[in-house]
């Protein structure tokens, strides 16, 4: 059981029966000592997102999800497919479960996937990969007051902006959160 000190996001809880994520949690203390918490959470059966108010003493249900490893095999128009790397057991998630992370899953590559009463519900992937560039323009350099930036398109097929010295088959580290770069392999 958790108090609504102990929210903040990324922690997992149960609210009627059905997985929540923290996204955001902002504290905040009322007159006299009375706390509250508004939180953002991500529904984890469907990706949908709610606002909730926490307030006072109440106590709130960790969710029971277990994490399994899995390797992604391929994905269709709907569905995205993977293989238990222990059972060898196949299962599918469909694309609103899977959400953003899509934009990072290499076809072979080993993610984290959560579960719930022993059904796959989400993909939960590292903070930082390291990924590929497949495509990107030359870097034009000089006549700039700030360090410029330019598209580059990665072996998913995600594109973002990166700085003008990386080229075609650089190794580069991506936020899985937002898409962003942070650096280059070296």
């Amino acid at each position: 059981m958790l108090k609504i000190t102990e929210l903040k996001p990324g922690i997992l809880i149960e609210l009627e029966g059905i997985p929540y994520q923290i996204i955001t949690a902002s504290h905040k203390m009322l007159g006299r000592g009375h706390g509250m918490v508004k939180t953002k959470l991500k529904n984890l059966k469907t990706g949908a997102q709610i606002e909730r108010v926490f307030k006072g003493n109440e106590v709130l249900k960790e969710a029971n999800l277990n994490k399994t490893k899995a390797l992604f095999l391929w994905q269709d128009k709907d569905n995205f497919y993977f293989m238990d790397a222990q059972t060898s057991s196949q299962f599918s998630l469909p694309a609103a479960s899977v959400g953003f992370a899509k934009n990072f899953l290499v076809e072979g590559g080993e993610v984290e996937i959560l579960m719930f009463l022993d059904k796959p519900l989400s993909v939960n992937l590292p903070i930082k990969m390291e990924l590929k560039v497949v495509e990107t323009e030359p870097g034009i350099r000089g006549g700039r007051e700030t360090p410029g930036t330019k598209k580059a398109v990665l072996e998913t097929g995600f594109a973002t902006q990166v700085p003008l010295f990386i080229k075609k088959g650089d190794i580069i580290k991506i936020d899985t959160r937002d898409g962003k770069y942070v650096e280059r392999k070296k």
